[in-house]
């Protein structure tokens, strides 16, 4: 994730999740990500700057999350 990134209405989620409805799903706002519950996708958003997402991915990457 380098440079610009324009808005992207297009929710994502992993495709580690195997097409069940019980994960969550982000998509690029002008300013960072939003995530969402996509069980309830109306129960609100949070959203994240670019830094925190990067953060946060750079940990995934790095194992920090793993139980």
């Amino acid at each position: 994730m380098s440079g610009q990134h324009k808005h992207d209405d297009a929710w994502r989620k992993s495709s580690f999740s195997g097409g069940q409805t019980n994960c969550v799903e982000f998509r690029r706002t002008p300013d960072g990500v939003e995530v969402r519950n996509s069980k309830r996708p109306d129960a609100g958003t949070v959203a994240y700057t670019d830094s925190e997402w990067k953060a946060f991915i750079a940990g995934v990457k790095n194992g920090e999350f793993d139980i």
